[in-house]
């Protein structure tokens, strides 16, 4: 499943770093539309998490995980996840019209959720989503893959809390994608079930934008999107951009797009640039392009020199440990809350209000 030429399938594994006991957190599946659900469940796995329960309609794709997770019971209906006490975290990744909706439902019966980006494609349904978790006290997590999933990202977050570049004031982020029209569902060239361009691949840029910056929210200063490409599908859209500043003057400007020509070696050549008061960052995520194939590459630069990390293999993903002990122990250490709602808030902000 580690497909590292198709991001749909591209599934991160990492070592084994139970943080619980055998059997203490089980969680269900709910939805198998996107190929991110498998390395959500790696991640909570390796973590020490049990997968006891899937549910989908499409018996084919319910077979496919269980050819990965061979110890999960499939199940009839939803309800059988919803409804058994037993399972402390629904994980989705249903269609993500349909991933707003589900949360609510999950948080309603006193489990937490986790569902694949972006989780939520109406402003409407942000405010219902936030307001139920507020209510319920139950935790509304995404994979925000890019960051959480990334190593070099992880070892980016060290360097900065460390104040190796000083104070953040810029963050870049390029989010180029392969699209492999022929393994691509109908549902994915709808802009009604997918939310748009920036929706769905931006949402991740404005997160680490944010997070990297040190900011609780940002306005959109502009934002565009584009169909170059693709006219047999109308309305598809295969590029977008967006620039924002932060509420603690930080600036920051993303880029994304469906154009990753067929010769890369990843299915993107994502980046990300942070600019400090005292040095500068450069993540090169997945490829080191016609020098290494394998990603998480660190590049720094301070006033003592330049540097670069290879941090593959050395920091593995403790987005996950984190996640599950905050649902056991009630505490909030892996995710700001409401940074995860403001970060896709702000991606429909940008998509409702981009030049076209």
């Amino acid at each position: 499943m580690q497909k590292k030429a198709d991001g749909q399938f591209y599934a991160p594994k990492g070592k084994s770093q139970p943080v619980c006991g055998p059997g203490e957190f089980r969680i269900g599946v709910i939805g198998l539309d996107h190929g991110h659900i498998y390395g959500m469940c790696n991640g909570f796995t390796e973590a020490g998490a049990e997968v006891a329960k899937v549910w989908d309609p499409d018996p084919v794709k319910v077979a496919a995980f269980r050819e990965k997770f061979p110890g999960v019971a499939a199940v009839d209906d939803e309800r059988a996840v919803l409804e058994d006490q037993t399972i402390r975290m629904v994980v989705a990744a249903p269609i993500p019209c349909l991933r707003g909706d589900l949360g609510i439902r999950v948080m309603a019966h006193g489990k937490d959720y986790f569902c694949d980006k972006p989780p939520i494609t109406r402003r409407a349904d942000v405010a219902l989503a936030r307001e139920k978790a507020a209510a319920t006290g139950r935790k509304f997590g995404v994979y925000y893959s890019e960051r959480l999933h990334v190593e070099a990202s992880v070892r980016a977050e060290a360097l900065i809390r460390e104040g190796a570049i000083g104070k953040v004031v810029q963050v870049v982020g390029m989010g180029p994608h392969r699209i492999s029209l022929a393994q691509r569902p109908a549902w994915f060239f709808d802009k009604e079930k997918f939310g748009g361009i920036i929706v769905d691949l931006g949402c991740h840029q404005i997160e680490q934008i944010l997070f990297f910056a040190g900011a609780r929210d940002a306005r959109i200063a502009a934002s565009r999107v584009a169909a170059y490409k693709y006219g047999a599908y109308p309305g598809f859209e295969d590029f977008g951009d967006a620039s924002l500043v932060m509420d603690n003057g930080a600036s920051g400007y993303f880029s994304v797009h469906w154009l990753t020509p067929d010769g890369l070696g990843a299915w993107g050549d994502g980046r990300t640039f942070i600019v400090g008061t005292e040095g500068y960052l450069e993540l090169r995520k997945y490829i080191d392009v016609a020098a290494d194939p394998e990603g998480d590459h660190v590049i720094l630069v301070d006033h003592r020199g330049e540097y670069h990390f290879k941090a593959a293999g050395t920091c593995g993903f403790p987005f996950f440990g984190r996640l599950i002990r905050d649902c056991l122990d009630r505490t909030s250490t892996a995710f700001d809350q409401a940074l995860v709602f403001r970060a896709i808030e702000l991606a429909i902000e940008a998509e409702e209000g981009a030049a076209r």
